[in-house]
């Protein structure tokens, strides 16, 4: 079973209709396709049968769309429930969901908006507040969406002098804080009014010799930015 925190929300979107689906309607959702009863799934996620069909009802009527099947059994019972294909669906893009927060447990998390879209480069240009930066191209945004763009603190690479080199994204910013955890220093940058964190080694800090206030220069490689639409 995927452990999903509380108070995490999806939002789903079908045919431009929206919802958002908290951790308890997904894993509603997962325990439906694994035990293929909704009485079972109810118990497990500590809620009525009543309150368990309610939320697949209000998901929906909100969509649109049909998430679960529901069949009768004879005499003996037997009966069952099952995701529909666009209930799995559902299912399936929470769970990418999941995946990238667990691959980015530590990542700057910065609103930004697409700007412009090179399809033969497969790149896409997103602005953050007076900046702006490259992103792998998704096929299903558009200019003007708004997005949630995630990199990682060990995918940033800070350089005293801008190098010309693999990295797409160059940034000029200030060292505000510098943290040691776990033998690694998270030091934090202020990057036009926006903070971006990277871990570093100590051997790294003592040979870049940084400090609080010291500028500095901020690099990723474009591929390192994962993106989610608002």
């Amino acid at each position: 079973m995927t452990d999903v925190k509380a108070g995490v929300e999806y939002k789903i979107n079908i045919d431009g209709n929206s919802f958002l689906l908290d951790s308890k309607k997904f894993q509603l959702l997962e325990y439906i396709l694994d035990t293929g009863s909704l009485t079972a799934a109810a118990k497990s996620i500590n809620v009525s049968y009543r309150t368990a069909l309610n939320y697949i009802e209000k998901i929906e009527s909100t969509l649109n769309v049909k998430i679960v099947n529901t069949t009768k059994g004879g005499k003996g019972g037997g009966g069952g429930t099952s995701l529909t294909e666009e209930g799995y669906s559902i299912l399936k893009e929470c769970k990418k969901i999941n995946a990238i927060m667990e691959l980015h447990k530590d990542v700057n998390e910065i609103e930004s908006e697409i700007v412009d879209i090179d399809e033969a480069k497969g790149v896409m240009t997103i602005k953050m507040h007076d900046f702006k930066i490259k992103a792998p191209l998704n096929r299903n945004y558009e200019v003007g969406d708004k997005l949630l763009a995630l990199i990682s603190y060990d995918n940033i690479f800070l350089m005293v002098e801008p190098q010309t080199s693999s990295i797409r994204n160059i940034l000029k910013g200030q060292i505000v804080e510098m943290k040691l955890e776990n033998e690694v220093i998270r030091v934090r940058i202020d990057v036009g009014g926006i903070n971006i964190y990277s871990d570093i080694t100590v051997s790294a800090e003592k040979e870049l010799n940084l400090n609080i206030g010291k500028e500095i220069y901020v690099g990723f490689k474009a591929m390192s930015v994962a993106t989610l639409k608002l």
